[in-house]
């Protein structure tokens, strides 16, 4: 068996061991610092909001957590499998949809998505069945063989998101998925990530500047200048920090930390 197609089967999970664990993570740019003593941690099945302004971290985080930058402090584990020891097997379970579209647009999103299959080592006849499961999902599968380029915004995103899906991870990273969309794309593509949560136990790390994203239901790691200013489920959050709502909890949370 290639090693390739090894990387593709459902991947056994460490018995209790939290989908996605961040602890004492500091990463410096220069002189900058852009994470400070970052720690957090996920379970299956959470829908978890990454909630900052821009230029919070929320980009540098996630680009540490998929080992585009190699974190030098601090641990990341995915399911109790460091990303920095234990690289191959911790990102085998995730799936990522990046702040910036990486869809071909001149390629059909049957291709697109038979590419990303073939890196993760699939025959093409289990790739077409999960392609075809995939894009019924999202209500795309008439449009398989169209040119990525004659999609909408929002339907170039659910695309995205199946491609993040096919070799069946069980955390799904995604940074900014709905900035430029319009209000019923958005709604739409986050009501779609939340029933996976539900139905397949999903774990999901959502990060947005847009407060209208945080459900009451959700749990929320508040970040702000590279420092976690509040993590936990949203009712609590709200009530640690004396606010109605969310959004007054968030406002409450930067005015308290200040500028640096």
């Amino acid at each position: 068996m290639g090693r390739g197609h090894q990387a593709i089967e459902t991947p056994s999970l460490a018995a209790g061991a939290p989908a996605l664990e961040v602890a004492g993570l500091i990463h410096d740019f220069g002189a900058k610092r852009a994470l400070d003593n970052v720690a957090f941690s996920i379970e299956p099945g959470d829908f978890t909001v990454l909630l900052g302004l821009n230029g919070a971290g929320k980009t540098t985080l996630y680009s540490l957590i998929t080992r585009l930058y190699n974190n030098r402090s601090g641990s990341i584990k995915i399911f109790g499998y460091d990303v920095r020891k234990q690289s191959s097997q911790a990102l085998a379970r995730i799936g990522v949809v990046f702040q910036q579209p990486t869809l071909d647009l001149d390629l059909t999103v049957a291709q697109n998505l038979h590419y990303h299959a073939a890196l993760h080592g699939m025959s093409r006849r289990e790739a077409q069945s999960r392609l075809e499961a995939e894009l019924a999902r999202i209500d795309l599968l008439d449009r398989a063989h169209e040119k990525v380029r004659a999609l909408s915004g929002g339907q170039r995103r659910r695309v995205e998101i199946a491609r993040a899906l096919l070799h069946r991870p069980k955390l799904l990273l995604l940074d900014e998925p709905t900035v430029g969309l319009d209000i019923g794309s958005r709604q739409a593509i986050v009501a779609h990530v939340r029933k996976l949560c539900r139905e397949e136990k999903l774990a999901v790390l959502w990060a947005t500047h847009l407060i209208d994203e945080v459900s009451d239901d959700d749990r929320v790691v508040v970040l702000h200048l590279g420092r976690v200013l509040a993590a936990g489920p949203v009712p609590e959050v709200m009530r640690k920090s004396g606010a109605a709502h969310v959004r007054e909890a968030f406002t409450n949370l930067i005015e308290k930390a200040g500028k640096p």
